[in-house]
């Protein structure tokens, strides 16, 4: 099902803005998203093109689209059922400031196609405070959790 929603002043700098969050994976500008991963963000520096494709087609996807242009995005990787993870996150850095990036995660927390879910992660090392409005926590026992980390495998893959 595709869901799209359409919001109107979100804040007073933009209240003749056009906003609109969709889950609808033709909308998205592959190229804005591949190009602020690999080169913007701190998670995914140097990540391939095929790599995003892959990853986009293999989660359930957001895009925030401003005035019929892309400026934002998340993804969560998920089984549907039980597990969810939240990652590339991003609003691009001129349209931070609005409250954009907590209204882009709401309408991917409250997807429709998320209901049920018992376990919701992400990783963040500056987002904390929105994250937190969304009730995610420390992890509680992180001694129950382990990881294979590879945090600079796009840079080292040629």
């Amino acid at each position: 099902m595709d869901e799209k929603f359409i919001m109107s002043n979100l804040n007073k700098k933009d209240n003749m803005k056009d906003v609109l969050i969709s889950d609808n994976k033709e909308l998205l500008d592959l190229s804005l998203i591949h190009q602020y991963l690999s080169n913007e963000s701190y998670w995914a520096k140097g990540i391939s093109l095929e790599t995003v494709k892959l990853s986009i087609e293999n989660s359930l996807c957001m895009g925030f689209y401003l005035d019929n242009k892309q400026i934002g995005f998340c993804r969560m990787v998920t089984d549907y059922a039980t597990f969810a993870y939240l990652g590339d996150v991003f609003i691009l850095g001129e349209f931070r400031g609005f409250g954009y990036s907590k209204a882009l995660v709401d309408k991917i927390m409250n997807h429709e196609k998320l209901k049920g879910i018992r376990r919701f992660m992400l990783a963040t090392s500056d987002a904390h405070n929105l994250y937190s409005k969304f009730d995610f926590k420390a992890l509680k026992k992180p001694e129950l959790f382990m990881e294979i980390n590879k945090p600079n495998i796009y840079q080292n893959k040629k």
